[in-house]
């Protein structure tokens, strides 16, 4: 078992410090996942099309790596969550951060299908497998670090910044998209181009494994690690109502943050330049409400904001996706719909992880909320991609993605009207 790090300094200097550690992984993780699903239409002409394979079927089977990864996370969030709440956050997130770090800039090397045939493809799902197992150990160690550290009443605040880091990422991912999109000809990003976001993820992951060391053990998990656990009926419960609370945020986060990119290619016809700014507009409009929604939610409770976030996506998603598909519709209408689909996205993901770390008790809470974070992801993010895909594919029906965003959205209201009125006043550390 590795040693806590010496507790110095002041609290308010440990509290940056920990939130500083605890945003670094989660900003190279959503980086990565942002890279690979704007570049989801050239690793699959590099690693899932075969000679006369269709460019369809390629796109599919990219999702479904893509959604592989991410039903690997509960099964990192179950074994790193059981390690956490055992040995410490410090140690396990150190780990976790190596093996994201090393599995995302594998990818930056591989060999394409054709180099090395049909082991290409299984060489990508590899790392991605090892990419969800490290993910799925992130989240929950990550929030934890945050809002035990967090000062009393702020935990929405430091919570937030998990969400905004998120944001940060994936906007990391879209810019330099963007950026070799713009700088490199179709054919250079295509045969090397593509590799360059992924291998600079060494460095960043470098420096987030110096912040990690330097991290000190959370006060209360020094606290209370010998304290009893809760009844394991309790904890499954409480694993299933934090997903269902959270599934809307997962399912319409990556609809509007990740997806986006694809659809507007492939089926509305959209440049990989347009469909990119899109993304970009939306994920800005995303980061710009996280953290004053986290901040909120520690005046008026979690459910009020999360409950405002979700039911504007419930009535919102398909007249914003009908004026995307409006010819008529400027850029500029267009670009402020987009925006403000990841703005309501944002109200829903600020108080996400506070709301999450204030369901479990310390000696469960990195297990807990880790695994309700990583199966709703692995069912409603992981597959946001393959479902949308295929079944626009199937029925020719342009609006799919509105309705899984909007439905998702509906089983959350649900869910999150169950919580506290003043989400905010739990004592649990």
């Amino acid at each position: 078992m590795s040693a806590p790090a010496k507790v110095t300094g002041t609290r308010p200097e440990r509290s940056r410090r920990a939130l500083v550690a605890g945003s670094v992984g989660n900003f190279i993780e959503w980086y990565e996942f942002g890279v690979y699903g704007y570049f989801a239409t050239v690793i699959a002409a590099r690693f899932f099309t075969p000679e006369g394979g269709s460019e369809v079927e390629a796109l599919v089977k990219t999702y479904a790596s893509f959604a592989l990864a991410f039903f690997f996370r509960p099964v990192g969030a179950a074994l790193f969550g059981r390690l956490g709440d055992r040995i410490g956050r410090r140690p396990v997130l150190i780990l976790v951060i190596g093996l994201m770090t090393g599995a995302t800039t594998l990818i930056g090397a591989l060999p394409t299908y054709d180099t090395v045939g049909a082991l290409a493809p299984w060489l990508l799902t590899f790392l991605r497998v090892l990419q969800g197992l490290s993910a799925g150990g992130e989240f929950g160690g990550a929030v934890s670090v945050m809002t035990e550290f967090a000062p009393p009443g702020r935990r929405g605040l430091y919570g937030s910044w998990q969400s905004f880091t998120v944001a940060l990422g994936l906007l990391g991912g879209a810019g330099a998209a963007a950026l070799l999109a713009g700088v490199l000809t179709e054919d250079q990003l295509g045969d090397w181009g593509w590799r360059l976001p992924f291998l600079l993820t060494l460095p960043m992951g470098l420096g987030a494994l110096w912040l990690r060391l330097r991290l000190e053990e959370t006060p209360a998990f020094s606290r209370e690690r010998e304290l009893g656990h809760p009844p394991a009926r309790e904890v499954v419960r409480a694993v299933a109502l934090g997903a269902g609370r959270i599934m809307g945020w997962a399912a319409a986060g990556y609809t509007f943050l990740v997806v986006l990119p694809s659809y507007l290619q492939s089926s509305l016809g959209a440049s990989f330049q347009q469909a990119l700014m899109a993304t970009v507009l939306a994920n800005l409009g995303f980061a710009v409400t996280i953290i004053p929604a986290g901040l909120c939610s520690d005046r008026v409770g979690r459910r009020a904001v999360m409950l405002t976030g979700a039911l504007l996506v419930v009535m919102l998603a398909v007249p914003l996706l009908n004026l995307l598909q409006d010819p008529g519709a400027s850029n500029a209408v267009k670009g402020l719909a987009v925006f403000g689909a990841g703005a309501v996205v944002g109200l829903m993901a600020g108080p996400g992880p506070a709301m999450l770390s204030e369901m479990f008790p310390t000696t469960v809470r990195y297990t807990g909320l880790g695994l309700a974070y990583a199966l709703s992801n692995a069912v409603f993010s992981g597959c946001a991609g393959l479902i949308i895909t295929e079944t626009i594919e199937r029925t020719g029906d342009v609006d799919i993605p509105a309705y899984y965003a909007a439905a998702t959205c509906a089983v959350s209201v649900l869910a999150l009207a169950t919580l506290p009125a003043q989400g905010a006043s739990r004592k649990t550390r």
